[in-house]
Parts: C-alpha cells; structure tokens; sequence
C-alpha cells in the first residue's frame, strides 16, 4: 500500500497556502500566459503601479471639488461628464462613456452593478470588494435605504432614492452635496472632504473639521 509523500515543489503541509481559490487560478493563468508570451510581466507591473499610484477615488475627488468650486465645471460636468472629467486629464479604458449624477435635498443617487462590477475606473480606481459582492448588488436594487442604513447614512424620508445600473458602455459618478460651511475652502481642502462611497452614492461628503 502506498502513502502520501511530497513533490518537488509542494507548498509545505504545515504551511498552508494564504492565497485563495481565485488568487491561485489567477496565477496560474498569469505564469501560463508568460510562458507561451502572450503578456509581457514588465507591462502587468507598469497596470498595476498605475492602479496603485495614479488612478483612485482622489482623481474623482478633483472632479467633485472643481465642480463645488466653478459653477460653469459643475454645468459641463453634468452636460457631458465624459468631456469634463477628460479635461482634468482623467480619461481611459472603463471612463470613455461617464454621466455625473448630482445629489440634492430631493434626490439622492446611488450606482451599483447588478450584472458584474462595472465601475469608472478613471476617477475611482477598483471597485471595492463589496461593490462587487452578490448582497449589495442584489440589495441595492430591493432595498437602497437599508443599504444606506448598513454604510452607517440615514436620509430624510422625503428624500427621493434613485439606483443606477453600470454598465460595460455608462460609468456613473455621484456629485455628492457639498457639506454646509465649506464656502472658505479651496479646491484641495474640498477634496479631502470627497470620499470614495459618496461618489458611489454609499457615503456622504465629510463635514469640515471644526477648529476651536
């Protein structure tokens, strides 16, 4: 009778691998890939020092915080999204086709995927892993308000909710209402207080910290 005995090669079995199914699947695809030369390593780390250093939800903060501060940038923006967001030199692959959702006393938007996770990486880098998660697109659809509720928003009843469904061809971008007591602040001040859930429409815009 035979027994178990290792491979070169085998992860250590006291050792367990940290990676899951997924992370391994997509490694192993990778390191096929590369093998037969279909991709280029050196350009996967150039995508991926891109996504870590230069595409984020900050570029979508300029975009809120230019629209707040330049009435005629916040009419463009609305009017064409895809043009106004380009001119701040946010353009690219999964932003070529954008509409900016304004929230009001009456009417806040929220975006979510229900198919996949498209989302505008342009001005908001990757989705969060929630975003893309089954429960928040099944209940964003049913029960926005409840979603709200579990990012820690509660709205006034009479404010209307309106759901937005991404798709391959429109990216959505939620201008979030600028917080009260702000009207001092500069462009850069306004965009610290832009974050990432509120142009998603999960969040709102941070209030300004108050100085004593």
């Amino acid at each position: 009778m035979s027994t178990p005995h290792a491979h070169a090669g085998d992860p250590p079995r006291d050792h367990p691998s940290h990676l899951g199914d997924m992370d391994i699947r997509v490694r192993a695809l990778e390191t096929l890939l590369t093998q037969k030369g279909y991709i280029d390593p050196a350009a996967l780390d150039r995508i991926i020092e891109t996504y870590e250093t230069q595409v984020g939800p900050h570029n979508g903060a300029r975009v809120v915080a230019r629209a707040w501060s330049d009435p005629a940038y916040h009419d463009w923006l609305l009017k064409d999204a895809t043009a106004a967001i380009a001119s701040l030199g946010f353009s690219g692959r999964q932003g070529e086709h954008m509409v900016a959702l304004e929230n009001t006393p009456e009417l806040h938007n929220m975006v979510v995927c229900t198919l996949c996770s498209c989302y505008p990486w342009p001005v908001l880098g990757l989705p969060p892993v929630w975003y893309k998660s089954a429960p928040y697109r099944a209940k964003a659809v049913l029960d926005p308000r409840g979603v709200l509720r579990d990012f820690g928003v509660t709205l006034p009843e009479a404010t209307r909710l309106r759901v937005w469904d991404s798709t391959a061809e429109v990216r959505y971008l939620v201008l979030p209402m600028r917080p009260a007591g702000t009207s001092g602040l500069s462009e850069d001040q306004l965009a610290t207080l832009v974050t990432r859930d509120s142009m998603i429409g999960t969040g709102l815009a941070r209030q300004p910290e108050v100085t004593p």
